[in-house]
């Protein structure tokens, strides 16, 4: 095999209270990648799509991904051709970049026979994050290439344990603003108080105890965010109401999707999440912000190899 075809799937990173390690793979969006392992040196990377991002592998999140991958493998002899049509939006607050990262080095992993643990593809995929936001972040690169629910315990060293979680319904509105990683970082309070941190520690423990309990209240009652919401929340026109009307609708709660604009919402049952969905299309309407909707659930594969050539 030296081409593989690949989906990359749309995440949602934080989950409310887990800020920076924890996050979920969706069923949609997925991205569309071709990737061919070739004979000739190097790194070439094609985008098809309209978003005019950069094709120079350095400053290409999926390029800088592989480099780092190829580097390590430590065989100067090949290389790649990436070809990547991007479905989900950039700045979305839908993991776009870690979609891009994680499913370049899949790929690759899958063409050099699986040589990389999936830990190791963490790590290579951090470097597009970088070029992305500035940061290593892994809460969206995790759960797309493990699938499902993850929880990143440490970065330095990487300590990543896969949660299980019941299903669930993901309903996301995508208001056609831009909020900017780096910008929704910058606005960040640099101190808490200890009683904000020990209220966000016991969401957290809840959250990751509802997960693994399949206890649908407990995670309703931890889906709640006392430091980064409250600031990032301003960013983005119609959250507060979106939030308020979609959990009297019945679903269980949500929040802002990594650093938006991307709101969602998690439920129990579809028709609470398609109710959700045209609560979140009634406020955007109403208040004249163009949107999208995706109503969805758990990825739990991650990044898929759809099919190989040889």
């Amino acid at each position: 095999m030296n081409t593989v075809k690949i989906l990359a799937p749309a995440t949602i990173a934080n989950l409310v209270c887990g800020f920076d390690i924890l996050g979920l793979a969706l069923n949609h969006p997925q991205d569309e990648m071709e990737l061919t392992l070739s004979k000739e040196p190097g790194l070439r990377i094609k985008h098809i799509d309209a978003y005019n991002l950069p094709e120079e592998p350095a400053k290409n999140v999926a390029g800088a991904a592989l480099l780092a991958l190829m580097e390590e493998y430590g065989d100067a002899s090949i290389g790649f051709d990436l070809t990547i049509n991007k479905i989900i939006k950039p700045g979305s607050g839908l993991g776009s970049s870690a979609a891009s990262s994680a499913g370049a080095v899949v790929g690759a992993n899958h063409l050099l026979n699986n040589h990389f643990t999936k830990q190791d593809l963490v790590r290579f995929a951090m470097n597009g994050e970088k070029v992305a936001s500035g940061v290593k972040h892994a809460d969206n690169i995790t759960p797309c290439i493990y699938g499902g629910v993850t929880l990143i315990r440490s970065i330095f060293p990487l300590d990543i344990i896969p949660l299980s979680a019941p299903p669930m319904y993901v309903t996301v509105v995508h208001p056609q603003i831009e909020v900017k990683t780096s910008d929704a970082r910058q606005i960040l309070r640099k101190e808490v108080q200890l009683k904000d941190a020990i209220k966000q520690w016991g969401n957290i423990a809840g959250l990751v105890a509802g997960f693994l309990q399949n206890d649908y209240e407990l995670i309703s009652r931890s889906l709640e965010d006392v430091i980064i919401e409250p600031i990032r929340s301003i960013l983005i026109p119609g959250f507060d109401e979106v939030k308020q009307q979609c959990k009297e609708a019945g679903a269980l709660g949500g929040g802002i999707s990594g650093s938006g604009p991307s709101v969602f919402m998690l439920s129990k049952e579809e028709h609470t999440a398609k109710n959700v969905e045209q609560i979140m299309k009634n406020i955007y309407d109403k208040i004249g912000v163009d949107y999208h909707t995706h109503v969805t659930t758990v990825n739990t594969e991650g990044v898929k190899v759809v099919s190989s050539e040889a």
